[in-house]
């Protein structure tokens, strides 16, 4: 039996009972290569590499803390009885933050061509480094190499960043402006954001419940920049 077969379940627990044990039987007997198109997120494989990736992130500035841990599981979503299979993997993955790049690498390869979902993964991982209030320099620096693995340029990672790590200009940056633009700017800008991110976009591409919740976040650091700007821009006009 392969070991990542309890993993598959986290696909398989979301599907009705008759096509839930039509997958199965066509996934154990091989077949599914020929009836079953998978989404690549939803594949053991993936699972597998997301949760150590999240792993080897806690671990990253030295001490796994279980508010990670908890914060990643909230966003997998997984059962019960998935969970101590999770666990144990989790468990496995966060003795050493070594190797992390293996990981990325094979998540961009089952992510190719879909640059909306790396980002998501990459924006789940930052809520989770982010969950216990601090982004420690070396997890600021292992995302940095994760987005530069997912191809994610300079500007969109600090966009990224800006929506979790709060600094002086992020409300600007997170929309991706420099300050002082107009408003009319802001507006535009602030729309297409929320066109381009909303989760309903991943749900209709099938992604996988931690990659909507992390647009869901996503969707909320934008809406907050946007209410913060406006709010600068009325103690400004109240100013005497």
């Amino acid at each position: 039996m392969p070991t990542d077969a309890p993993l598959d379940s986290l696909t398989l627990k979301r599907a009705g009972p008759v096509r839930r044990a039509l997958v199965a039987i066509l996934y154990w007997t091989g077949l599914d290569r020929f009836f079953v198109r998978r989404h690549p997120a939803h594949c053991p494989a993936f699972t597998s590499a997301l949760v150590a990736l999240a792993a080897k992130l806690a671990k990253a500035d030295g001490v796994a803390v279980k508010v990670e841990q908890e914060a990643f599981e909230a966003f997998l979503e997984v059962t019960p009885d998935e969970l101590a299979d999770v666990r144990r993997l989790f468990d496995l993955a966060k003795e050493d933050a070594a190797g992390f790049e293996t990981y990325a690498e094979k998540i961009a390869r089952q992510l190719k061509g879909q640059p909306d979902l790396e980002r998501s993964v990459l924006e789940c991982l930052l809520y989770i480094a982010c969950s216990d209030g601090v982004l420690h320099p070396a997890e600021d620096a292992f995302l940095h190499t994760v987005a530069g693995t997912f191809a994610i340029g300079e500007t969109e990672w600090r966009q990224m960043r800006a929506g979790f790590v709060h600094e002086p200009d992020s409300p600007y940056t997170v929309l991706g402006l420099p300050p002082g633009v107009s408003a009319a700017e802001v507006r535009k800008r602030y729309l297409k954001l929320i066109a381009e991110n909303h989760p309903d976009r991943l749900m209709a591409a099938q992604a996988p419940a931690a990659v909507v919740k992390a647009a869901t976040v996503k969707l909320q650091h934008i809406n907050a920049a946007y209410d913060a700007i406006e709010a600068e821009w009325s103690r400004k006009r109240k100013a005497p």
